[in-house]
């Protein structure tokens, strides 16, 4: 990506970051402690909407791998308590203990209830070359009473994040045939077993999880607890390939001890029958029977037993429908940067192996636009926040001209550790039952599923 200089802007303009998030309110921070005033874009009510969404989940992050250096200087001052760096927070946590309370002292900077749905250069389309760079950038934003408007911004931030679109069921990245029309029965995200109502939703039934990632894991854990106190609830693990000697994780070689603990617990659910695991399905479509009840069809035309919930857990990607309009350098693959798709490949990286990467592998044809957090690895799931907090440093310098500065890398991630404390260490405070690739599930990396205890065993198969 080309690092020349490019007109500047009026300096009276705003950043504009879109998203409230961990790596959103890290970047205005990051901005703010440069003298950079950003304008914080939040379409939900509050600060760390998505992550409050899966507040149930804990991480495997500590506190002090969660908090963002930018961050923790501007909270001080206000007499902020400081969580204690060594334990584990759970998404509300993260949200209630730190988002919020970063969002108050960012104050009027952060404007709640305005979703952005367009991003373009004041008056010129993608195509028109002339005078484009000394256009200011005008993002279109729409209220949740239907009202629209629009601000001008000397630079675009996008941490929106993942979270709002899952990857359906089907094997070749489209819906499954009949998957809309099933909605009323599968959910995309881990559910909350501690919620009577969604608890009462699984109880007693026959659940397909579809999924090879930790997030899967999580929940075949999750239900074979609860089938120790609820007869009748059964599990069929839905995998697209097959099972080998890497399905599990590095089990107890896993450079993230905790990740690897989750792996080897779901080994043992199927080794012990109390999970069924069909391989190799890539499912096309999913038929309904007369009772109500799902049946997913492959496309070598396996049916499976009709089950009564389905829970897909197969991944995120990046809305980028409201930046039609600019011009961006992604990868064709992971719809990442072009320059960090190769640094995040997860046939090669884990969350702990990724070198850490900022405003210039960051960058694309439109000068002053980037990508962060979750949003920049595109479709790759093992993200860290300690990354995000480093590339919004890495721009926030790069936006002030501190170039010196940008490309310095601040950030030096462990070998083990980096996310290490999943839920299923004993301690209270050390985390809950479970795991997954919490940078899929939200700005972090490695989450886990609340505070009871599993253990996989009694699981009706």
């Amino acid at each position: 990506m080309a690092t020349q200089q490019h007109p500047a802007l009026p300096l009276s303009l705003p950043v504009a970051v879109i998203g409230a998030g961990p790596v959103g309110l890290a970047a205005a921070a990051s901005l703010l402690e440069r003298g950079i005033e950003p304008l914080v874009l939040e379409a939900g009510p509050q600060a760390g909407t998505a992550v409050r969404e899966w507040g149930h989940v804990r991480l495997f992050s500590t506190w002090d791998e969660v908090i963002a250096p930018a961050a923790e200087k501007l909270l001080a001052p206000g007499g902020w308590e400081r969580p204690d760096g060594r334990t584990y927070p759970s998404g509300a946590d993260w949200a209630e203990r730190y988002l919020q309370p970063l969002a108050d002292a960012l104050g009027e900077r952060v404007r709640y209830g305005v979703r952005v749905t367009g991003v373009s250069r004041a008056g010129r389309d993608r195509v028109v070359d002339a005078g484009r760079e000394e256009q200011p950038f005008v993002l279109r934003l729409t209220a949740k009473d239907g009202t629209e408007g629009q601000i001008l911004a000397r630079a675009v931030v996008d941490a929106s994040g993942t979270w709002s679109s899952p990857g359906p069921l089907g094997g070749d990245g489209l819906p499954a045939l009949g998957e809309r029309a099933a909605s009323d029965r599968i959910t995309y995200r881990i559910p909350d077993l501690n919620d009577p109502a969604v608890r009462a939703r699984y109880a007693g039934r026959r659940t397909a999880v579809v999924g090879s990632g930790a997030s899967a894991f999580t929940v075949l854990a999750a239900l074979a607890a609860l089938a120790e106190d609820e007869p009748g609830t059964h599990a069929a693990w839905v995998l697209r390939r097959g099972i080998g000697s890497d399905t599990f994780g590095g089990g107890e070689a896993d450079q993230l001890p905790a990740r690897g603990a989750l792996g080897l617990r779901a080994k043992a659910a199927v080794e012990a029958g109390h999970a069924t695991a069909t391989t190799g399905f890539r499912t096309q479509a999913i038929e309904r029977d007369e009772d109500g009840r799902l049946a997913l069809v492959a496309d070598d035309g396996r049916r499976l037993e009709p089950v009564d919930e389905i829970i897909a857990l197969t991944g995120l990607r990046p809305d980028l429908t409201f930046l039609d309009e600019l011009r961006l350098g992604l990868d064709a693959r992971l719809q990442a940067p072009a320059a960090v798709a190769p640094l995040i490949d997860p046939n090669v990286h884990s969350c702990g192996t990724v070198y850490p990467h900022g405003a210039k592998e960051l960058a694309h044809p439109e000068p002053h636009v980037y990508l962060l957090g979750m949003k920049s690895y595109g479709r790759a799931p093992t993200f860290l926040a300690m990354t995000g907090y480093e590339q919004a440093r890495s721009v926030a310098a790069a936006l002030a001209g501190d170039h010196e500065a940008a490309a310095r890398v601040e950030l030096v991630l462990a070998e083990t550790g980096v996310c290490g404390g999943s839920g299923l260490y004993d301690e209270p405070d050390g985390g809950s039952d479970g795991g997954s690739d919490g940078g899929s599930d939200g700005e972090g990396c490695c989450a886990a599923p609340g505070p009871q205890a599993v253990n996989v065993t009694g699981y009706g198969g």
